[in-house]
């Protein structure tokens, strides 16, 4: 991507991110930030201080073999699926990269693109709760999940997918280069139609079950996507 097209773009992300907050004191202290993170075609690391200074909730992801890239949290809805048992609420987490690139995240799990370069996931739909949002680290939680998940480019729609979480064990990693204790989980993902299989990592505060870390697949034929959350949305 040429540096004036990641320009226009970060002046999109800014009028975008002025006009879903009421506070604009530190839009320049932001727009700042934003060149260090957008500008380039290296991988973006961000110090402590700057991600702290920011007043947005956000990740650090990485599809792929492409470089890892700095993104902001720009929505936080609350959602019922029409699919899901009719007590699971859900916050869906929107965020959005400076080439208008968008994931939306439910307690860390991925649960669809838009404009992403090598294909989108286009939703992920259950009768069940999802164990990620339930807390894997509960010994009530079931450890197996099922969903109908639909993916493009292609008409890939309906396609059932099994998983299987599996306790790795409690490893300390780096979030916003501070030192954090984590619980790392398996998800053994088959998917019986295509017969495919694939494994997700997710990192896992272990007091909240919140997922702070996570190495997804976002299809079946699509790349995995590295996320690490840097600064958490607070409700």
């Amino acid at each position: 991507m040429h540096i004036h097209k990641k320009l226009v773009s970060l002046i999109t992300l800014s009028l975008v991110l002025l006009n879903t907050t009421a506070c604009s004191q530190r839009i320049g202290a932001l727009n700042d930030t934003l060149k260090l993170a957008f500008i380039g075609d290296k991988d973006v690391k961000l110090s402590t201080q700057q991600v702290n200074d920011i007043p947005y909730a956000s990740i650090y992801a990485q599809i792929g073999d492409m470089s890892q890239v700095f993104i902001v949290l720009v929505f936080a809805e609350p959602k019922v699926s029409l699919t899901q048992v009719p007590t699971t609420l859900s916050t869906e987490l929107k965020w959005l990269s400076a080439d208008k690139g968008m994931i939306v995240t439910v307690n860390g799990r991925l649960v669809r693109t838009h404009n992403n370069p090598t294909g989108d996931l286009v939703a992920v739909e259950s009768t069940e709760p999802d164990p990620i949002m339930l807390g894997l680290q509960l010994a009530s939680t079931p450890k197996t999940w099922t969903r109908i998940i639909d993916w493009q480019p292609g008409y890939h729609f309906g396609y059932r997918a099994t998983s299987y979480f599996n306790l790795v064990g409690q490893e300390k990693i780096l979030i916003n280069d501070i030192p954090t204790q984590a619980l790392h989980y398996s998800e053994t993902v088959l998917v019986d139609d295509l017969n495919i299989q694939y494994q997700n990592e997710f990192w896992l505060t272990p007091e909240t079950g919140n997922v702070i870390k996570s190495r997804q697949k976002i299809a079946p034929n699509l790349p995995f996507i590295d996320i690490s959350l840097l600064k958490p949305f607070a409700s």
